[in-house]
């Protein structure tokens, strides 16, 4: 799959969660506790911004330019899609959100992971990792475009003053950043852990906390020197983190667990021990509804969806999707109505309706499905992932 040893490829593909590869019989849930966690003990994070990055447009929710109809003057004339990356068959679905349908299949490489708007919204980047490329979609037409040589792009993000693109590359142990429209290398950081591929900012931009897929590990990276700053190793029975997602207030970081079957809830400030949430087999997607209310958990072993309330920190609602499947990643419409995720295992798309769970479509698509896009999203400017926008 890789440029790996045999043994580094042997172990890899025996851990292997969110790469590609059928890992679903190493992630049955294990025993977790299911009380409610206690709050952060530290005070909310004072902000005081990174130089260049735009200003909050609420202080008490890094989701506040995320409401529905609040699309910026650079996507509203963007075409209304759903891009889903189909690693095993190396293309690119392009979903009608209207219609349910699937409009047009376009070759992208030999892996594509990932669709990724850029941090200025005016390009998604397909991650064709096991092509080391990047190729970019022109979402004011659909077109396809060059692709771009990246070395290992497994998933990618933007540093909130869009100075940078940060490029996940998974296999090398990497974090590299790079000019964000050329994508020349600026500097390379070497991680001392294994897999590390999701990521999310602090408030004020200043540092972001990465998952370590395959050692069970976070790390918190300050952005201005980038390096690491911290490391934590994760409780648990081999613990396998995933998505990553900051609360809306900036007190508490969700971090999606597919081992052990929930969400562990951490203080980043402090970066200490964090407490368990049970959610489901498999949690692994992790995407803020537009009200800034609730977490939408992915649990990718079980098919289903857990909704988990930001004010109470508790589970109150779980969507089973009718006849199974593998929700893995995917993004929230702009509206707020509907959950778009891929069904990594079924070779499908869901489509779910935000209001009381229920399945709205099952799509046909590729060969493992992987980290959709729907387009256009609200907000101002992208972190990048599968749009993680503020």
């Amino acid at each position: 799959m890789r440029s790996l040893t045999a043994l580094a490829l042997a172990g890899l593909l025996a851990l292997a969660g969110c790469s590609g590869g059928d890992d679903r019989a190493e992630h049955a849930a294990h025993p977790a506790p299911t009380s409610v966690p206690p709050a952060p003990s530290s005070a909310p994070p004072p902000y005081d911004g990174l130089p260049g990055m735009p200003a909050p447009l609420d202080t008490a929710d890094v989701y506040a330019a995320g409401r529905p109809g609040m699309l910026s003057d650079t996507v509203k004339a963007h075409l209304a899609r759903v891009y889903v990356p189909n690693f095993d068959s190396g293309t690119v679905s392009v979903v009608d959100p209207a219609t349910f349908k699937v409009i047009r299949t376009e070759k992208v490489g030999r892996g594509p992971q990932h669709v990724v708007p850029s941090w200025d919204l005016r390009t998604l980047w397909v991650n064709d990792n096991n092509g080391n490329d990047l190729v970019p979609i022109d979402p004011a037409t659909g077109a396809f475009g060059k692709p771009v040589p990246v070395d290992d792009p497994y998933n990618l993000y933007f540093t909130p003053d869009g100075r940078y693109a940060v490029v996940m590359a998974e296999a090398r142990r990497q974090i590299v950043f790079r000019d964000p429209h050329t994508m020349e290398v600026r500097k390379t950081l070497t991680v001392n852990c294994a897999g590390v591929n999701h990521v999310d900012f602090s408030p004020d931009g200043r540092w972001f906390i990465a998952t370590c897929e395959f050692s069970g590990e976070l790390l918190k990276v300050d952005v201005a020197r980038q390096e690491v700053v911290a490391q934590l190793k994760l409780p648990g029975h081999h613990p396998m983190p995933q998505d990553i997602k900051i609360s809306p207030d900036g007190r508490t970081w969700y971090v999606a667990d597919m081992q052990t079957g929930g969400v562990w809830l951490l203080d980043g400030v402090a970066f200490t021990q964090p407490t368990f949430m049970a959610t489901g087999d498999g949690a692994h997607g992790l995407y803020p509804s537009r009200d800034s209310k609730v977490l939408y958990v992915a649990n990718r072993g079980e098919g289903s969806v857990s909704v988990v309330d930001f004010a109470t920190r508790t589970v109150v609602n779980k969507w089973k999707i009718p006849g199974g499947g593998s929700p893995d990643m995917g993004g929230v419409s702009a509206d707020g109505k509907v959950l778009w995720l891929s069904g990594r295992y079924h070779r499908e798309v869901y489509a779910l309706d935000t209001g009381d769970g229920h399945l709205l479509a099952k799509i046909p698509v590729g060969g493992q499905p992987h980290g959709l896009c729907v387009w256009p999203q609200p907000g101002r400017y992208s972190l990048g992932h599968t749009g993680i926008l503020r």
